[in-house]
């Protein structure tokens, strides 16, 4: 089975001089194979003898051609349109159990749950027709999905979504944090207590931060009366303490009912999931949704980017962890050095011990949101002034900061030729940053249009291709799928090991942290009152400090040395705790 796929994203006809259409071997033959259209072009997937020469001759990278078992067509759920992406199979919510959706992103996973929501009534492929709930009722007559999918049609199941994108949420509704909560629902007291919100409830939805508007709309979701509960990608925006938090309230409530979870923090997903269903295929162009796994075998099998009983192997490459982080085999001499620094705002200090950077090794930073992480981050990137305190160096720095903005007016390479021209033609930049970061595809691109996730690829390379001493990467996994976070930390690590410069990562991702890190500066306090950075420490002993204060532990899983959060009081975490070991068992 053969599909064609135009990519509207990438498709740039009046850029471009119909190459496609010009060396297709079948049009030579007076085939219409491939025509013009009024936004771009149609491929017949009936004409194509699948040769590739249009993938090869487009110079954006706008078609994709695959062949796909032929067994698949019989699972087709829904195809957006003639050249458009399609879905395959579906995940099935279970009573009274956590299930977990994990891929890349641009596979269907959200096209999954707005099907399974009744957001997107599925058309099995005729997207010429219009979708009906009969057509797929009769079409899985006979199994658990043509049931759900009869519940729905006929309103037996009500849903609730916790959106991906919370941040749209001040966009629809302006009042107070109770207001809202109180029109979803009676039954809200207790998430409140239990997502730790009591202190916001009578501040404007308009004026919170994007962690608070992630707990607010999980508190949302939760509250609503329903049979099933989508949380698409909950953990955003928080940090360790919180994402754990949240994965409780999902698990309680999953006691009761069917729920379904997006998650990429994968220590996250492994806390929260009782089964999971691993996504896999091409972006932007099909997904196939795999059959239910063991949590730790799913993970397990996504890491090595093979389903064993499927006999599918979707990524070329595995990921692994070492039992211990690896330190430079050259010694380290500091390329910074900072007094104790106090910065001093109207409601909020800062306060942090002295300290060093040393070259070729990168430093983990972990905490709480709002204890002056990022503020550390900007009086050594010399954003902002410490209110006491020197910072000692004598080098250049390159800085990525929490939130990035596609504010550049043009496309990537556009921007890359400004900011860093010399790094895109060094070998090395392109063989260990560039290639696996995959932003040459995107080059094309206009910056302003990119995804979350592309932007955040497009401007990790950029802060690694300016000319430095020092790199500050402020929070490198956001936006990014499982995949590409253990990727940037990969980049990252060996960036900093080859070309001896120092870098300091902020980030929530306990697994990114643990890949990229060689040691761990821990941040404490009160979160928007005070806070208190320590260290650098070596791993063992930063990791340590900062799970004992979020009263957590990890473990190691015997086959891929991934870490693994014990569950609250079971037997290993009141062994490591009384061990003193939170973490590298």
């Amino acid at each position: 089975m053969r599909i064609a796929v135009v990519l509207d994203d990438k498709c740039q006809p009046d850029r471009c001089s119909y190459e496609c259409i010009n060396y297709c071997p079948k049009v030579r033959t007076g085939d219409e194979t491939i025509v013009k259209t009024e936004d771009g072009i149609k491929i017949s997937e009936e004409l194509c003898a699948g040769c590739g020469i249009c993938v090869d001759k487009c110079p954006f990278d706008a078609i994709k051609i695959i062949n796909l078992p032929e067994e698949l067509d019989t699972d087709l759920i829904h195809q957006f349109g003639e050249n458009s992406f399609r879905l395959y199979r579906l995940p099935l919510p279970e009573d009274g159990l956590v299930t977990g959706l994990l891929g890349a992103n641009g596979i269907g996973k959200t096209t999954a749950v707005r099907i399974l929501s009744g957001e997107i009534v599925p058309n099995l492929g005729r997207y010429e027709e219009d979708p009906s709930w009969e057509f797929a009722i009769k079409e899985h007559s006979g199994t658990a999905l043509g049931e759900y999918f009869k519940e729905l049609s006929e309103k037996k199941v009500d849903t609730a979504l916790k959106p991906q994108y919370v941040d749209k949420i001040p966009a629809h509704y302006s009042g107070k944090v109770e207001d809202l909560l109180s029109q979803v629902g009676d039954d809200y007291e207790k998430w409140i207590e239990m997502l730790e919100i009591e202190d916001i409830l009578q501040s404007k939805v308009t004026n919170l931060s994007g962690g608070e508007l992630q707990r607010v709309a999980i508190a949302a979701t939760t509250t609503k009366d329903a049979n099933v509960y989508f949380y698409d990608e909950p953990s955003s925006y928080l940090d360790i303490r919180q994402r754990l938090k949240v994965a409780e309230v999902i698990r309680e409530k999953s006691e009761e009912h069917r729920v379904i979870v997006i998650e990429h923090d994968l220590a996250v997903l492994d806390f929260l999931a009782d089964n999971v269903h691993v996504l896999y295929g091409s972006k932007g162009a099909y997904g196939i949704v795999s059959h239910p796994k063991g949590v730790r075998k799913a993970i397990n099998s996504y890491l090595n980017g093979f389903l064993e009983e499927e006999n599918v192997r979707f990524r070329d490459t595995q990921i692994t962890f070492e039992k211990r982080s690896p330190k430079s085999e050259w010694h380290s001499k500091p390329i910074v050095e900072y007094d104790e620094l106090v910065k001093q705002w109207d409601d909020f200090r800062l306060e942090t011990e002295k300290g060093e950077i040393p070259e070729g090794e990168v430093i983990g930073i972990v905490g709480p949101n709002a204890t002056g992480k990022t503020t550390f981050v900007k009086m050594l990137a010399d954003t902002i002034e410490p209110t006491e305190g020197k910072i000692k160096k004598e080098i250049d720095v390159s800085y990525k900061p929490q939130y990035i903005k596609p504010n550049f007016d043009g496309r990537v390479i556009d921007l890359y030729r400004i900011e860093m021209s010399e790094s895109m033609d060094d070998g090395f930049f392109k063989s260990n940053v560039l290639n696996p970061l995959n932003v040459e595809n995107l080059y094309e691109r206009e910056v302003s249009n990119l995804s979350g996730g592309e932007l955040q690829r497009v401007v990790i390379a950029l802060c690694l291709g300016r000319n430095a001493d020092l790199y500050l990467i402020d929070e490198p996994s956001a936006y990014l799928d499982a995949g590409r976070r253990m990727t940037a930390a990969k980049v990252i690590r060996r960036f900093m090991e080859k070309s001896k410069k120092g870098g300091m990562i902020v980030d929530h991702d306990v697994y990114f942290i643990d890949y990229v890190s060689d040691m761990i500066m821990n941040f404490s306090g009160v979160p928007s009152k005070k806070g208190k950075g320590e260290g650098p420490y070596h791993m063992r002993k930063g990791m340590n400090n900062f799970l004992r204060d979020v009263n957590i532990t990890f473990r190691r899983d015997e086959e891929t040395k991934r870490p693994r959060v014990n569950k609250l009081d079971s037997r290993l975490d009141k062994k490591q705790k009384s061990e003193g070991e939170y973490y590298y068992i």
